[in-house]
């Protein structure tokens, strides 16, 4: 028996959701005042500074502040509220959505076991002020920040790629980034290394990290069914030892059929 049919409106022509992205729904977030630490390091700091928004979230103070402000904030929680570590410093890229990355920092203090982190949002063209002297963790994160984001950090020691080469084109954690790499990330090694000439003869670099080629001649991948470099494909299962035919100094020759499987997890 059918089921009775009912008008489906053409959903298959209807957008499942409002936004470009999918957004996850927000933490819980709480009044400052909840926390007694907490509301008197932030009535510390509004002395001083301009505090945008504070809230607590998962357990940290989260407050914003004006980027301007960036290293005279760090610094004062350092050395007036006892936030002696910070643990983390980076971005987030939101410029489809208002032009701006969102420079954090996440601070502790070891002695009351809490955690502030401080925020503050840049234009894609403005530069924040370097940390590095005051937390030594700055001067790598700092690079990263540039290499991975293009955010700018005025009177760093060193401001150069970390990660990257220095001749790489864009910042690979942007939105627009991507996820394969551009026409330049897939001949970047043939280029530098061979040069353009080379380019018909090696190919391009597969940048997909999820890539399997079952007939890759070096056959890392396929235990059993090894192949010498350069020799076809064979279906037909290989024996596998374990050690090099001269041995190794009080080890005995080991070969696959004298090996035995544990299935006891416990032991």
């Amino acid at each position: 028996m059918m089921r009775e049919y009912k008008d489906k409106q053409n959903v298959q022509a209807k957008s499942y959701y409002n936004d470009r992205y999918w957004v996850a729904p927000r933490v819980p977030t709480f009044e400052p005042s909840s926390d007694a630490q907490f509301n008197s390091d932030l009535e510390s700091l509004k002395e001083k500074f301009t505090v945008n928004e504070a809230y607590i979230q998962l357990m940290h103070l989260v407050i914003y502040i004006n980027p301007e402000d960036n290293k005279q904030v760090l610094e004062y929680l350092h050395k007036e509220l006892g936030y002696g570590r910070l643990m983390e410093l980076s971005a987030m890229d939101w410029l489809a959505k208002s032009g701006e990355f969102e420079v954090f920092y996440e601070m502790l203090n070891i002695d009351t076991a809490k955690r502030i982190r401080v925020k503050c949002f840049i234009k894609e063209t403005q530069a924040i002020e370097s940390v590095q002297d005051i937390f030594r963790l700055a001067n790598f994160a700092e690079r990263e920040m540039y290499d991975m984001l293009g955010v700018k950090v005025n009177n760093h020691p060193f401001m150069k790629r970390i990660l990257m080469p220095d001749d790489w084109h864009g910042h690979p954690l942007r939105k627009t980034y991507p996820l394969q790499g551009d026409e330049a990330a897939a001949w970047y090694e043939v280029d530098k290394i061979f040069g353009k000439e080379a380019r018909d003869i090696i190919g391009p670099e597969i940048r997909d990290g999820a890539a399997i080629d079952r007939y890759d001649t070096e056959r890392f991948a396929r235990l059993g069914y090894e192949v010498k470099f350069g020799e076809e494909y064979s279906s037909e299962k290989t024996e596998q030892n374990y050690q090099e035919d001269e041995g190794v100094f009080l080890v005995k020759k080991l070969h696959k059929d004298d090996t035995k499987t544990i299935t006891d997890r416990d032991r």
